[in-house]
């Protein structure tokens, strides 16, 4: 265990086996995306546009990712009963380093992006196992911002569920997802 004063050399996250992983610090998460996409629409029947869709919005999704420094992308497949379509449960890891000492305060960083999203989304401070977290939720989206250890920026760990929303059994994973982040 590291203490509050030292960074981190890494992080633990602990998600299901089931969820696909993507790991985004290589050149070959196109593939590796191709390659779920292909999977999942073969094993749901999904019409080829549709996959192709779902291919587009998930590769734009890495791809805002990676300018806001992604790590990795976690997917898993859920199916709307009321539709044909398949929308994947997600999760974008992403690292926003600062100079040591210089990320704001939990508290400080929650007032901002309160103010940011207005009444688009509930915005509070948590405290996870991992330290001082700023949880931004909306119906389908929550994002955890988690201040690392020795104020060198936030771990943000974006998940989104567009079929069965935060306030589900899938949120409720989510939740035990971002209460299992530890520092290494």
């Amino acid at each position: 265990m590291i203490s509050a004063e030292s960074p981190p050399s890494d992080y633990r996250l602990l998600v299901p086996r089931d969820w696909f992983r993507i790991d985004l610090t290589h050149d070959r998460w196109r593939r590796q995306l191709k390659t779920f996409v292909d999977k999942e629409s073969q094993n749901s029947g999904l019409p080829a546009e549709v996959a192709r869709e779902i291919w587009t919005s998930l590769r734009n999704t890495v791809e805002v990712g990676l300018g806001e420094g992604a790590l990795e992308f976690f997917l898993r497949t859920e199916m709307s009963e009321s539709s044909e379509s398949a929308a994947p449960a997600s999760l974008l890891v992403a690292l926003a380093l600062t100079p040591k000492g210089l990320a704001p305060q939990a508290a400080e960083f929650g007032q901002v992006l309160r103010r940011r999203v207005g009444d688009a989304a509930e915005v509070d401070v948590v405290t996870l196992p991992a330290g001082a977290t700023v949880r931004v939720r909306t119906d389908a989206t929550v994002d955890y911002h988690v201040r690392m250890p020795g104020a060198v920026g936030y771990l943000h760990l974006a998940f989104s569920l567009p079929v069965s929303g935060v306030r589900s059994p899938m949120g409720e994973l989510c939740d035990a997802m971002a209460h299992s982040l530890r520092w290494v």
